[in-house]
């Protein structure tokens, strides 16, 4: 076998057990399910099928074939610039929360009693529509962007599966740093929160990023900058960054103690973690524990506190 797809599947499996997308894409069956992914599929330089995956067309397609195939979704799209999440890394957080929730209680909590508030959902609604699929959760899916806001409920009344289990609600632009005041409703009782917070301090950042990814990934200089997962502004930076928006939300969960059983977040940057660590402490979380995944090459981690 040549030793560059065996490392390829290694670097794969490295994904939870349970996320259903370990190994390669299965272009032969995504393609069946759905037809209009075939445009897009061609082999690549190890004479696999494969997709170009700096052409947002294409991953939106792979995207639909997914979501199609894996999670029983018959419409999904997004606004063009919308972020258009790679679904593997998205199912590893759900998975893993789940696990981490087992540990807890000692068996995974299944059934729409659960209820987990993704905060930022975006137009995708991606993680409430694995979350239901895999586990059959309640989400609360909340988002700033009212055209993100209009999307996602779009996304689930086109989707009968959808329906009563994720309830979309939009946070007031008026109170920026309030992730949880104006969401979560009084007596409303959340299992966990997840999130996947801005990861950049400002749109020049932001730019800077995609051009050093797209370099390392194509090898050359001075490639043209386009993000091939889309992204605007409120779902690619804020103001001081993910430090900054995790600590606000460490700060503010304090207020919401008695509501909700875990707080997590992913943190993309380890850099971050002291300052996190840091936050947790001045509000007396009881419990702190810290994740590790691996999606490929790529390490990352989410933080989850509880009072």
């Amino acid at each position: 076998m040549d030793s560059r797809k065996k490392e390829r599947k290694v670097n794969t499996s490295k994904l939870h057990p349970r996320n259903r997308h370990r190994g390669q894409y299965d272009f032969e069956v995504l393609t069946k399910t759905s037809p209009e992914l075939k445009l897009f599929v061609h082999k690549n330089k190890f004479g696999d099928a494969s997709i170009d995956f700096f052409d947002p067309n294409a991953v939106k397609a792979l995207n639909k074939a997914l979501l199609q195939q894996y999670y029983d979704i018959d419409f999904w799209d997004i606004p063009e610039n919308y972020l258009c999440p790679p679904i593997p890394g998205r199912a590893d957080y759900i998975h893993h929360l789940a696990t981490f929730l087992e540990e807890q209680q000692r068996n995974i909590p299944k059934g729409e009693n659960v209820t987990i508030l993704d905060i930022g959902t975006g137009a995708n609604c991606i993680y409430p529509i694995i979350g239901t699929h895999e586990y059959d959760w309640s989400f609360i899916a909340s988002d700033v962007d009212k055209i993100a806001i209009e999307n996602a409920q779009k996304i689930i009344t086109k989707n009968k599966r959808l329906h009563n289990r994720i309830e979309i609600r939009q946070q007031q632009q008026q109170h920026p740093t309030q992730i949880f005041k104006g969401i979560i409703l009084p007596k409303e009782k959340i299992t966990a929160t997840i999130c996947n917070p801005p990861f950049h301090k400002s749109a020049k950042e932001a730019i800077a990023g995609t051009q050093r990814k797209l370099q390392n990934l194509q090898g050359k200089k001075n490639v043209k900058t386009e993000l091939n997962f889309g992204g605007q502004p409120n779902e690619l930076w804020c103001k001081g960054g993910e430090k900054k928006f995790v600590k606000n939300m460490i700060k503010e969960s304090k207020q919401f103690a008695k509501q909700c059983q875990w707080f997590t977040t992913l943190v993309s940057k380890e850099a971050n973690l002291p300052a996190m660590y840091d936050a947790l402490k001045r509000v007396n979380a009881k419990t702190v524990k810290t994740i590790p995944m691996e999606q490929g090459n790529k390490l990352s981690r989410f933080v989850a506190w509880t009072f």
